[in-house]
């Protein structure tokens, strides 16, 4: 599924964008918006792979909204532009979109621009290695996000979140988490399990960071509350019991 998000600021408008979007099995709307500003603190705080948006909209429009996601990431989400006036498409492709779209357009059209979306996303996606993770001796994970590369010492990790196929990673030393495309099992197998222990479906933590233990919540150094799944309950409180000191 190609994670995606729709912007225009007329809402008959972004209303069609969330129909046709919606239609298209391979697509995934996270988010509508109703301006580029708003889209931003989207494109800031998860992943987004393609973007379909109008070009003519206040405050931020759509030309320089891509061009301000592009500088921020290697290789920016996809873009498909959508607009009333055809003298805004030279624009638009300067802007690296792979699409146009001029209103009203039909969902043919719209499919056209989404195949073109497909494509590139899966292109992409050869171009990186099977491997999604490596590890090394140094304390070290090297993880795919955002097209990049990066890097991260296994002792920053606080823990990490599993949301759908994605992972969240949330590190001390970073002020975001950093979101990949992986399966817990797999990063699970990439840390070492004598500081990583997995407490419930959706988490793994670091056990180094572990402030208080109460009731069926771990309470992280940041005030960070989890909560024990019962499948993984038995296993924590063996670990919990090996350390506690008594007479």
């Amino acid at each position: 599924m190609i994670k995606c998000i729709a912007i225009d600021d007329e809402p008959l408008a972004l209303k069609k964008l969330e129909t046709y979007i919606k239609k298209i099995p391979y697509l995934d709307l996270v988010a509508s918006c109703h301006n580029a500003i708003e889209a931003k603190q989207v494109v800031d705080t998860q992943l987004v792979e393609a973007i379909f948006l109008d070009i003519n909209m206040p405050d931020l429009n759509g030309i320089d909204f891509a061009k301000s996601v592009e500088q921020g990431h290697s290789k920016g989400p996809v873009m498909v532009f959508t607009t009333a006036y055809s003298e805004y498409a030279i624009e638009g492709y300067k802007a690296n979109a792979v699409g146009y779209l001029l209103k009203p357009y039909s969902f043919d059209e719209f499919e056209a621009a989404a195949q073109k979306v497909k494509d590139i996303c899966e292109i992409r996606q050869q171009a990186m290695t099977d491997v999604t993770t490596q590890s090394d001796e140094d304390g070290i994970i090297f993880v795919k996000s955002d097209y990049k590369i990066v890097r991260i010492g296994i002792e920053n990790i606080n823990y990490i979140e599993a949301m759908s196929e994605y992972l969240r990673i949330y590190c001390d030393d970073r002020p975001k988490p950093v979101v990949v495309l992986l399966s817990m099992k797999k990063i699970e197998e990439s840390l070492p399990e004598n500081t990583f222990m997995r407490i419930h479906r959706s988490f793994i933590i670091n056990l180094k960071k572990i402030s208080e233990v109460k009731k069926n919540h771990v309470v992280l150094e940041g005030d960070v509350s989890l909560p024990i799944g019962d499948n993984y309950k038995e296993a924590f409180m063996n670990y919990l019991s090996s350390k506690i000191l008594s007479k």
